[in-house]
């Protein structure tokens, strides 16, 4: 059964390249043309992926991942923007995106990235009482280093007693980091184990993702955990 795809994208002739696009390369589609009807849509059909423009009118992407999250839906999203500055991808990533695509893009590089965050979708294991605040008490379910704890299972991630909030791209990559402690991983390892594909050396997405993740890691007076390498790339140990 093709898996299914929910492509949001007010300009016309960009959606419907995209959708024939999608199609041909074996996805069913759903394109929409603003973020009301992307909501409506993936409130009936439940899609595997969506892809949301953010600059739509009425409801843009970013809201549509907003009430999406909020509803606890964790369908993998990616944005796809106009917008080049930094805060504006953040902005994304705060709304709960997965990944982001800069336009104008290559429509290959859309299937690359839409292949890796379908592969990325796993269950999430649920116990029987629930997400509780405590930390659990199995340590065979766990990795960890340097203060961080995570359970791949049910995709939740401490460092020390403090849970954090981790979108699913985040989480793969610093469950990489961690698995790899004290090693420092390249640019180009990060982007095949995490993305599945290399983008080349100009592309600013694990930079981003580096920052976003550093931001919720942080805390005053306790150490940096996430050590970039100049030239190289990221380790995960702490100072």
């Amino acid at each position: 059964m093709p898996q299914t795809v929910l492509l949001a994208e007010d300009d016309r002739a960009i959606r419907h390249a995209l959708e024939r696009a999608l199609t041909l390369e074996g996805y069913q589609v759903t394109a929409v043309a603003d973020g009301v009807e992307a909501l409506a849509q993936a409130h009936k059909n439940r899609p595997d992926v969506l892809v949301l423009d953010v600059m739509m009118p009425g409801i843009d992407g970013l809201q549509v991942c907003r009430v999406l999250r909020a509803e606890g839906d964790r369908t993998p999203i990616l944005m796809l923007t106009a917008l080049v500055e930094t805060a504006d991808r953040i902005a994304g990533l705060d709304a709960g995106a997965d990944d982001y695509v800069v336009k104008p893009f290559d429509v290959e590089e859309v299937f690359a990235r839409l292949r890796a965050l379908l592969r990325r979708t796993t269950p999430v294991a649920v116990g029987a009482n629930g997400a509780g605040a405590d930390v659990p008490k199995a340590p065979e379910r766990f990795v960890e280093a340097a203060g961080i704890r995570m359970d791949p299972q049910a995709r939740r991630v401490w460092r020390g007693t403090r849970e954090l909030e981790l979108t699913r791209t985040e989480f793969e990559l610093l469950e990489l980091l961690v698995r790899n402690a004290g090693i420092v991983l390249d640019h180009s390892t990060i982007y095949d184990r995490i993305w599945g594909y290399d983008f080349g050396p100009g592309s600013k997405n694990l930079a981003v993702y580096v920052g976003y993740l550093r931001r919720k890691l942080d805390e005053p007076d306790a150490p940096q955990l996430i050590h970039t390498v100049r030239g190289v790339g990221y380790v995960l140990r702490e100072d």
